[in-house]
């Protein structure tokens, strides 16, 4: 079944009423999945689309949204108050629907609550909010995590957008490069199996380019947890369209894809996979934020097409 009216569409799924909302301006037309608040479109006034369009023999996500953990956890498993809790890779967020609270012609907002599946998983009070605005020629993408409850939250949050590299036919993953803010002293930090290793590469050598090519991510994502650079821009050899991830509020960016898809996901992170040797316990995990009763934590990055 399915509905349209004005810039929604709705339709039902497997009991999950799945709303996709426009917004644009006189640059940009983007569009939200209520299914975890995930931006599945972003096109400019000529048609072109920079978001990876979820081909489920490659990877069936655009853009989703990494809440409560960010990456894997050692079994899939953490402790919280001497019990064990089970958390699949990137926590929930993505796969739950998310309730539409406003709405514009240039913004929306989404806010996720606890439901009983979610506190089988996650014992915590929390709301989070995603809240996307056009202005001119980005949209910000604005994330604010809030504890209601009278414990203190762990949290990760992160961003996993997908943009595509096939903004014309016949255009390969080879004829884009990435170019970070700053020059950079860079060194990945490799994942044995999803959980972050010791082991690491230097990848730039005080460089601003990152060629890629279809064997860049043989060896999984490239995660930076040391890099200086707030912006990072995908380029074409072949166009002169730039677009770039802005990320001032994240200190963590990994760059993936799947072996000769045509799309890179820049991923701005606040957390990461657990490390191979970690115990499970939530409030020691590494890269963990903690947020006291009555906070909030507020972070946001911006997708600018030029």
């Amino acid at each position: 079944m399915v509905a349209t009216e004005g810039l929604a569409e709705t339709f039902f799924h497997d009991e999950i009423t799945v709303m996709k909302k426009t917004i644009q301006n006189e640059y940009l037309v983007a569009t939200v999945n209520s299914v975890g608040a995930e931006l599945c479109s972003l096109k400019d006034r000529s048609g072109v689309e920079y978001i990876w369009q979820a081909d489920p023999r490659v990877w069936p996500r655009h853009c989703p949204v990494l809440f409560p953990v960010v990456g894997k956890l050692v079994e899939q498993i953490y402790r919280y108050g001497g019990k064990e809790f089970r958390m699949p890779r990137h926590g929930f967020a993505r796969d739950k629907e998310f309730q539409l609270v406003d709405s514009g012609r240039k913004h929306l907002e989404f806010k996720l609550l606890p439901d009983e599946d979610i506190r089988s998983q996650y014992p915590f009070e929390f709301e989070l909010t995603v809240k996307y605005l056009l202005e001119e020629n980005g949209l910000d993408v604005r994330y604010i995590i809030s504890n209601p409850g009278e414990d203190i939250l762990p949290f990760s949050i992160g961003a996993h957008p997908a943009f595509s590299c096939s903004w014309k036919r016949g255009d390969s993953i080879g004829d884009f490069y990435l170019e970070f803010e700053k020059q950079e002293e860079a060194e990945r930090h490799f994942l044995e199996d999803g959980l972050l290793s010791e082991r690491t590469e230097k990848i730039l050598e005080n460089d601003r380019i990152l060629k890629l090519d279809e064997h860049t991510f043989d060896q999984d994502a490239l995660l930076f947890m040391d890099i200086h650079s707030h912006r990072i821009s995908l380029c074409s050899h072949k166009h002169k369209t730039r677009l770039a991830l802005e990320y001032p509020s994240f200190p963590f960016v990994a760059i993936w894809s799947k072996p000769k898809a045509k799309f890179v996901s820049i991923a701005p992170w606040l957390g990461h996979a657990d490390p191979v040797d970690m115990e499970g316990e939530i409030m020691t995990k590494p890269g963990i934020k903690r947020l006291d009763a009555g906070d909030s934590h507020e972070c946001i990055h911006r997708i600018v097409i030029s």
